[in-house]
């Protein structure tokens, strides 16, 4: 029994709600103004990320994809209206090399449009 009594430690006085916060680290106010600065940073680049995309998207995705599908839209248009209005049978001979001339075809109009 003695033994164990001697692990037990005796406390004198109790600990008060302010020596606890006392003890807690402070944290001063030029770091979180510093992390602001880095979240603002983020945002301006994650705008100018955005905003580099939608030009992108604007200047090259959108018309390249408009002149490609127009193009498609007008060759079998035309297909059907020769068929309809002058009984004459349209068959592409190579579909896969249509559509890929039909892609360089609006690459090159579209960078020429640039």
């Amino acid at each position: 029994m003695l033994g164990s009594e001697s692990f037990v430690l005796s406390d004198a006085s109790p600990a008060s709600d302010n020596d606890d916060v006392d003890s807690l680290p402070s944290i001063s106010s030029g770091i979180l103004s510093s992390d602001d600065e880095h979240e603002s940073d983020a945002q301006r680049e994650w705008e100018a990320s955005l905003e580099q995309l939608q030009l992108l998207l604007t200047m090259v995705v959108v018309p390249f994809a408009g002149k490609y599908f127009g193009r498609q839209f007008a060759y079998w248009s035309w297909a059907r209206y020769m068929e309809w209005a002058h009984d004459v049978e349209i068959k592409w001979t190579n579909k896969g090399l249509f559509k890929a001339a039909g892609a360089v075809e609006a690459a090159t109009s579209t960078a020429a449009s640039l």
